[in-house]
């Protein structure tokens, strides 16, 4: 029983060394990346920016002026003035860290609860994969933001009932990418040893499969936040998402569009923060995903 014991530690670590190693190449090759290099440099910055907000910002984002209202860009307001006279650069950096927020709540959501589904459907098999993969796609079968959007009306509108309605949305792809990697992983020789020694199989499912499919999960959310981006800017377009006076910038867009022809800065310049953001993660996805598969990578 001690051989079995100390065998199954020796397995479990070598999973964990295994993920361990694909870490470090994948940063190391990370440098021969220019284009993924510049994806992550702007996501740091976006990180940077959320954080120090107060101390960037050079004004208040809610503080209303109404005789300075709809002023064009300039050095004192480098972004211009929205129809309250309020500093949209200012706003758009506070909204930074609503935007920030919530992808990493969505992240950190979905990512367990659909690598968690993906696992035992894939693991188990049977009639537990066939009823975990039926509730998967039902999910699937509705548009993501159709749905979101049902949630959000149903639940009120405010930011965390926007990344509760998104979470709600976004963990199917999620859950059949690992159920995939788990079909795979669950016929490898390691695992066919740990079986062997007599290792449980919430202890194969956990130490032997889970940690292995983590980095295609991790490449999978990375391209997903994106989609977060754009869903939590429709909502807050719609008004379900955060709430005024906070500075989300899909709100931001909702309230100046009717200025567009006149004043294009209130609405254009959310609009560039959104794509910029939304393309730096998808860089930054493509970039993974070429590093962490070879099926991807580039010649």
């Amino acid at each position: 029983m001690t051989d079995i014991t100390q065998n199954n530690g020796v397995h479990g670590r070598s999973a964990l060394s295994r993920l361990s190693t694909t870490t470090f190449r994948t940063l190391r090759k990370l440098g021969d990346e220019p284009l993924g290099m510049f994806g992550f440099a702007i996501l740091a910055i976006l990180v940077i920016v959320a954080i120090f907000a107060p101390l960037i910002a050079p004004f208040d984002p809610a503080r209303q002026a109404l005789d300075n209202a709809l002023q064009p860009p300039s050095w004192l307001h480098l972004a211009g003035t929205d129809e309250f006279g309020r500093d949209i650069f200012s706003r758009l950096v506070y909204g930074t860290r609503i935007t920030i927020q919530t992808v990493l709540s969505v992240s950190v959501i979905v990512g367990p609860i659909g690598l968690a589904i993906g696992v035992m459907a894939g693991f188990f098999g049977g009639r537990t994969d066939a009823i975990l993969m039926r509730a998967t796609d039902i999910v699937l079968s509705f548009p993501s933001l159709v749905l979101a959007l049902a949630f959000a009306a149903a639940m009120g509108a405010g930011l965390g009932t926007a990344i509760i309605a998104i979470s709600l949305t976004a963990w199917p792809p999620i859950a059949r990418l690992a159920r995939a990697e788990a079909l795979v992983v669950r016929n490898t020789d390691y695992v066919a040893a740990a079986r062997l020694y007599g290792a449980s199989p919430l202890r194969i499912l956990f130490l032997y499969i889970a940690p292995m499919c983590i980095p295609s999960v991790i490449v999978r959310l990375t391209l997903n936040m994106a989609g977060i981006i754009l869903t939590a800017a429709s909502l807050g377009f719609l008004g379900l998402g955060a709430q005024p006076p906070l500075p989300e910038w899909g709100a931001m867009i909702s309230s100046g569009r009717k200025f567009m022809l006149d004043y294009w800065w209130v609405a254009v310049m959310p609009g560039i923060a959104i794509l910029l953001t939304s393309l730096a993660f998808n860089i930054a996805g493509d970039t993974l995903r070429d590093l962490l598969d070879p099926r991807h990578a580039r010649s």
